[in-house]
C-alpha cells in the first residue's frame, strides 16, 4: 500500500503535470470505485487544476470549487499516459478503474488501476478535501511543524495499545502505514508490542527521531521519481519490512516475520526485543 513517502512523491509528480492545465473528462470504469455522488464527477470536466495537495494518504486534485480526492489503497496504482486512446474506456474485469484525459490534442492524462478482486481504491468528488470521511478524521501529519515531540507524547500518552497498532492508526498519526511502522520501530530498537503508554520521555524521543528520520529519508529517495518507478523505490529503501529471513542490515541478525490475517510485520530481534523472537499471534501469545 502507498505511504505517506510515496504518495508525497506522487502528489510532486503530478503538481508538475496537472497545475494550470483544464480537465477534459473523467471517465470511472470500476463500478466501486465512486464513493460521493453530489458534485458529480463531471463537475471537474472544463476546470483547471489549481493545486495537488497530500492529506494522509489521499491525493487531492483540486480546481476553483471542486476536488477529486483518492486513496489507492492496498492495490491501487496511478498510471500516467502521455497519449490516451481516443475511444473512452469500457467497463470489464481489467484493472482499470478510474481515467482522467487533460484538455488539448496530445490527450494527456493518467488511469487509476487495482490489481486483484478485493476492491478498495476509493474516488471522491467533493467541494472541501474535507468532506471526506477519512480525511476528516486523519490525526497529526509527522510533516506539520505544529507535530512537535510534546503532541506525539499527549497522542500516547493514553493509548493501552501496542505502539505498533498505534502508528498505523490514521486517526491517530497521518500518512503511516504497515510497511513504514516497522521501518520506524527497527530504527528506533523498539518492540512492535510494546504497549504505547509505557514509553518513556527518552523512548518517546527516540521514536520522534525516527519517525522523521526514516521518513524523510523515504521521500529523499521518491523525490523526482516517475509514478511508474516509486513502488520499487519503496522496495528498494525498506530494510527489515519484506525482508524477513534476511539479515538485519544494522546487527546481522535474520530478520523475522510475525503473521496476522491479512499483514505480516518484520522486525530484529537483537535489535529490538532483546534477542527474543515474538511468537506467531495465530499460535500463542506474543512475547513482550
Amino acid at each position: 500500500m502507498p505511504e505517506l513517502p510515496e504518495v508525497e512523491a506522487l502528489a510532486g509528480f503530478l503538481a508538475e503535470r496537472l497545475t494550470g492545465r483544464a480537465i477534459a473528462r473523467v471517465l470511472p470504469v470500476a463500478v466501486s470505485v465512486l464513493k460521493t455522488y453530489d458534485p458529480p464527477l463531471t463537475a471537474l470536466e472544463g476546470r483547471t487544476v489549481t493545486s495537488v495537495t497530500r492529506h494522509g494518504k489521499f491525493l487531492d486534485i483540486g480546481t476553483s470549487g471542486v476536488h477529486m480526492v483518492f486513496h489507492l489503497a492496498r492495490a491501487g496504482w496511478l498510471r500516467w499516459q502521455e497519449k490516451l486512446p481516443p475511444e473512452p474506456p469500457r467497463p470489464g474485469r481489467g484493472p482499470l478503474a478510474l481515467r482522467l484525459v487533460l484538455d488539448g490534442p496530445e490527450r494527456t492524462g493518467f488511469d487509476l488501476t487495482e490489481a486483484g478482486t478485493r476492491k478498495g481504491l476509493a474516488v471522491y468528488c467533493v467541494r472541501e478535501p474535507s468532506d471526506v470521511p477519512g480525511i476528516a478524521r486523519l490525526g497529526p501529519d509527522p510533516f506539520d511543524e505544529a507535530f512537535t515531540l510534546e503532541v506525539l507524547a499527549g497522542l500516547l500518552a493514553d493509548e493501552r495499545r501496542q505502539i505498533k497498532g498505534v502508528l498505523r492508526d490514521q486517526s491517530v498519526i497521518a500518512g503511516i502505514g504497515n510497511a513504514y511502522s516497522d521501518e520506524v520501530l527497527h530504527a528506533a530498537r523498539m518492540s512492535p508490542y510494546k504497549l504505547a503508554a509505557r514509553l518513556t520521555g527518552d523512548e518517546i524521543s527516540v521514536l520522534y527521531e525516527a519517525m522523521g528520520s526514516v521518513l524523510r529519508d523515504a521521500v529523499e529517495r521518491s523525490r523526482g521519481q516517475a509514478a511508474g518507478t516509486l513502488k520499487a523505490e519503496k522496495k528498494s529503501g525498506l530494510r527489515v519490512h519484506g525482508r524477513a529471513g534476511q539479515p538485519c542490515p544494522v546487527c546481522g541478525d535474520t530478520i523475522r516475520e510475525v503473521s496476522f490475517s491479512e499483514s505480516s510485520l518484520q522486525y530484529c530481534p537483537t535489535c529490538q526485543t532483546g534477542g527474543k523472537p515474538l511468537a506467531d499471534r495465530r499460535l500463542s501469545r506474543l512475547l513482550k
